[in-house]
């Protein structure tokens, strides 16, 4: 059985590669996903939902993050702002008691573990977003497709009622697990 933490190297590994590949000219085009983003606000986005986890993590609240990850957090180094984000993640998820500790989000208290669950969900739909956004592989590791829809069919309505999902789209009984996680959040395959 993969722990979370495990899911979560695989999940950060699997953003990093595509970002690693992400060509100059390709940072100021508009996403697939979201037609209000570029390639750099969508991983600014990443990143920023990355940065918030260690300190929520190690028991800060929202007011005591406060503003101090507002505005763009690549900046020049895209790649290095998300290797060191992770790298902090791993390093809070080891602390002790981590992801047993409430944390208080904007939707109310959880865990620790269920929150890590719903950022990676959160991040691994990204890389295809990132993926598709820059003509990379698209592919996601099977493991991560069916660990973020186990996460998110249960959130996919909530999530869209407060606008952070499209309207599902019907595909075929027979679609893979990509295709249907793709479809649950409103997004199309191809």
């Amino acid at each position: 059985m993969t722990t979370l933490d495990e899911h979560y190297r695989l999940g950060a590994d699997a953003f990093g590669s595509r970002l690693e590949l992400v060509p100059s000219e390709a940072w100021a085009q508009t996403t697939r996903c979201c037609p209000d983003w570029t390639v750099h606000d969508l991983v600014n986005h990443v990143v920023n939902e990355t940065m918030w986890i260690p300190p929520l993590l190690l028991g800060e609240t929202i007011a005591d993050v406060g503003d101090r990850l507002d505005g763009d957090l690549i900046s020049n180094d895209p790649l290095g702002a998300w290797r060191r984000a992770s790298g902090d993640v791993l390093e809070a998820m080891a602390a002790p008691g981590a992801l047993d500790r409430a944390v208080e989000l904007s939707s109310g208290p959880t865990t620790g573990a269920k929150y890590m669950a719903e950022v990676l969900s959160d991040q691994i739909i990204h890389t295809w977003d990132l993926a598709t956004s820059t003509d990379a592989d698209p592919v996601l590791d099977p493991a991560l497709v069916t660990f973020a829809r186990q996460t998110l069919e249960p959130l996919a309505e909530l999530w869209r009622q407060a606008g952070a999902l499209g309207p599902p789209i019907e595909v075929a009984d027979d679609a893979d697990d990509q295709t249907k996680l793709l479809a649950l959040l409103g997004r199309r395959a191809t």
